[in-house]
């Protein structure tokens, strides 16, 4: 499994850098709209996030938990024999991301990996299974743990399995 490439220096720098408090509050302004952008200008294949770190970016559509509407997020996403795992960690701020809060309230969600459509079923892990997911995000992205020790919350960590 290769959840990231190290083809290229800039990767790590990326990986590196964001991990940092300025580049966190930073991304966590830019990063949507930027992965949006690039997102359409290459026709699905990739986003902002993923080509200049080197991560597997997936964008996560879920049920909004008071709107009921459909909400698209950009998330790096931790391949896991044939699951992906998402952590939300919000860049270390003191709440759960949207997409979280969406996710326990309606765990079916659609993501767009690769250039294809994948329905797949939200499942929050707990214990060991819980701390496997998270060392797994720490090898692939560095910022997890910086943002862990930012935070006073337990940072969720959900498997994101296929449907059906």
């Amino acid at each position: 499994m290769t959840a990231y490439r190290e083809s290229h220096p800039m990767h790590r720098v990326m990986r590196r850098t964001a991990a940092t408090r300025p580049m966190a509050k930073v991304f966590g302004i830019i990063q949507q709209p930027l992965d949006e952008f690039v997102l359409e200008l290459s026709h699905g294949k990739t986003t902002a996030s993923s080509w200049l770190a080197g991560v597997d970016i997936v964008m996560l559509t879920t049920t909004g938990a008071r709107s009921g509407e459909p909400r698209t997020v950009p998330l790096l996403a931790l391949r896991d024999n044939g699951n992906l795992i998402a952590i939300a960690s919000n860049f270390g701020r003191p709440h759960h991301p949207s997409w979280y809060h969406n996710l326990r309230a309606n765990p079916q969600a659609t993501v767009q990996l690769d250039g294809e459509d994948r329905q797949v079923v939200a499942r929050e892990l707990v214990g060991l299974a819980r701390d496997r997911g998270f060392e797994l995000g720490e090898t692939v992205f560095p910022g997890f743990t910086h943002y862990a020790r930012w935070t006073d919350r337990r940072i969720p960590v959900l498997r994101l399995e296929p449907a059906g």
